[in-house]
């Protein structure tokens, strides 16, 4: 089969998108307005992009309603500042409670019984409950169109980083106590649990 994604509906192409690249991490990402109201929503196309700087990616799409620029994206650019919250099994369900698209005025910490913490460096807050959060500075937003199914790369600098204690043992992350999860096609998520090693092939490996 072969598809030409250009020639499909947003919602289709969509679907290809979300069901090809997978797990997809989860930023939980929390902003505030101008007028300090906080936002938190969770994003699935999210990652790493190099750690010197120390740079994450995460991409809104546009609303699915009017095309209208996300609360999130809208408060990042007005502030240059946001936290991605990294998720676990059990910030899974209250995150859930942040999908609806509310009002600006709404507080998504309040909606999901979440609590919000202050930050060192930015003003947006963190989410207690996550085990790793990271205060980001904005570095660029790159928009990739305006019409229904387009979306944003947002470029941040990790400014500090807090970190469980329970996740962290001689300068890394313990995945199996970090318990993170990853976001599938519909309402399908995925565990981090069932992993595997393999080592990487290196260029002496072919002589």
């Amino acid at each position: 089969m072969e598809v030409m994604p250009d020639e499909l509906p947003w919602r289709d192409s969509y679907k290809l998108l979300i069901g090809s690249i997978v797990p997809r991490p989860i930023a939980f990402v929390s902003t505030v307005d101008s007028k300090g109201v906080n936002n938190l929503a969770a994003f699935s196309f999210f990652n790493g992009v190099c750690p010197k700087p120390f740079i994450v990616s995460f991409a809104p799409m546009r609303r699915g309603s009017d095309a209208g620029k996300k609360d999130t994206l809208r408060n990042i650019e007005e502030t240059h500042e946001f936290v991605v919250n990294v998720v676990n099994e059990a910030l899974v369900s209250p995150m859930s409670q942040t999908n609806p698209e509310f009002p600006p005025d709404v507080d998504e910490f309040q909606v999901a019984g979440l609590t919000p913490i202050a930050s060192h460096v930015v003003k947006p807050p963190r989410v207690l409950e996550s085990p790793i959060q990271m205060e980001c500075e904005l570095v660029q937003v790159v928009h990739l169109g305006e019409e229904i199914g387009a979306g944003s790369l947002v470029l941040g600098r990790v400014v500090k980083m807090h970190i469980a204690e329970s996740v962290y043992e001689d300068g890394k992350i313990d995945p199996a106590k970090l318990q993170a999860v990853g976001r599938m096609a519909g309402d399908v998520y995925a565990r981090t649990t069932d992993r595997f090693a393999f080592k990487r092939s290196t260029s002496t490996d072919r002589r």
